[in-house]
């Protein structure tokens, strides 16, 4: 009975952090709602930039528990630079954890507010997140021949009128690479063998559409593309083959001891324009990821094993850069929810926000 009380307990680890990362998500809303009021007279660059603060301090919250909480050793690998840039972000997609490697990369170039999203329209519905993602410069895309270019292009259009810091993250696979079903593995290699293209085993063949938009519309106004490859450790089971990787419930339950992460920052003028062949130049990039992972994974010497090639950096969070935003959402739900008042309010706006933003994202993407 005491073991299965301890095993209890360590499976809850997670209630903490959801229940701070979601409880604080009425407050900000709150909070960016009222800023997008005052602001509505103001030029779109103002209200963006106090947006992006506002942003900022909800995702350092939320990486003090993905990182501080769990004590995760961060790995970085390639040529990360330190400072802010307007850049595409290309990367493998495993799991759900995989939203936040970007967030973790982006904090260590004071460029965390400036991480918008290419989503799978499905994701709008999400109750205040969605709504609120697509408002952040977020855009939410179909796939196949529901793909809708021109709105897309329009999007990003308006974000780079209103002078919109860009840290735009894409899965160019489109879903997520998952070796418990391998019917999606086995169509997508199925797939790159009728089109003449390399088969890859340890990531799915990329669909080049969502990039090709994003860098032709945007290719004055971008000053690189990052080409990142995710790896968790501790994903391969006793006969070496390869696990799911960690859900983020996974995560912020301490069963993910390292995140390798290998950047490669990539000029634009190195990016073929035509979409036919930028098509075949990404998958040669994602050609080098599953040499990477083989590596990672499948290295015959196991000393290469669970490490990424060259140089890498053990990165480490300080607590002054999450924290504080911890403390201050915190305490204000907190202060919310110690009078009436501020419990109906907090109450109405997880129902009304859900409602305004379900019926905004149905009407404007």
């Amino acid at each position: 009975m005491l073991l299965s009380l301890v095993l209890h307990t360590y499976s809850m680890r997670y209630v903490l952090p959801a229940a701070v990362m979601m409880g604080t998500a009425p407050t900000y809303v709150l909070a960016w709602g009222a800023w997008r009021l005052l602001s509505a007279v103001l030029p779109a660059r103002f209200y963006r930039e106090v947006d992006d603060r506002l942003y900022t301090i909800y995702q350092s919250m939320v990486l003090f528990f993905f990182e501080n909480y769990t004590g995760v050793q961060v790995i970085i690998y390639g040529d990360l630079p330190k400072n802010k840039e307007n850049v595409i972000y290309l990367s493998n997609h495993q799991c759900t954890v995989d939203w936040i490697i970007a967030d973790m990369l982006a904090v260590r170039q004071n460029a965390l507010g400036h991480v918008r999203y290419v989503l799978k329209d499905g994701l709008k519905w999400l109750p205040l997140y969605g709504w609120y993602f697509s408002q952040h410069g977020g855009v939410y895309v179909k796939r196949s021949a529901k793909f809708n270019e021109k709105e897309m292009r329009e999007k990003l259009r308006a974000q780079m009128k209103a002078e919109t810091p860009m840290y735009l993250v894409i899965f160019p696979e489109g879903t997520r690479y998952n070796p418990e079903i391998p019917k999606v593995i086995a169509d997508s290699q199925s797939f790159a063998e009728k089109e003449g293209l390399a088969i890859l085993k340890h990531v799915l063949t990329p669909r080049v559409k969502a990039t090709h938009v994003a860098v032709d519309t945007m290719k004055d106004y971008l000053d690189a593309v990052y080409d990142v490859t995710v790896a968790y450790e501790g994903t391969v089971d006793h006969k070496g083959q390869r696990k799911l990787a960690p859900s983020m419930t996974e995560f912020l339950c301490k069963e993910c001891p390292r995140v390798h992460i290998f950047v490669d920052r990539i000029e634009l003028k190195d990016i073929p324009e035509e979409q036919m062949y930028m098509r075949r130049w990404l998958h040669e990039r994602f050609e080098i990821k599953d040499k990477l992972l083989i590596e990672f994974y499948d290295a015959k010497d196991s000393k290469r094993r669970n490490k990424f090639p060259g140089k890498s950096v053990h990165s480490k969070l300080s607590l002054k850069k999450t924290l504080p935003s911890l403390l201050f959402l915190g305490g204000l739900t907190a202060s919310m929810l110690l009078t009436e008042s501020g419990r109906k309010l907090y109450v109405k706006t997880w129902i009304y926000g859900t409602l305004i933003g379900c019926l905004w994202v149905s009407i404007k993407p």
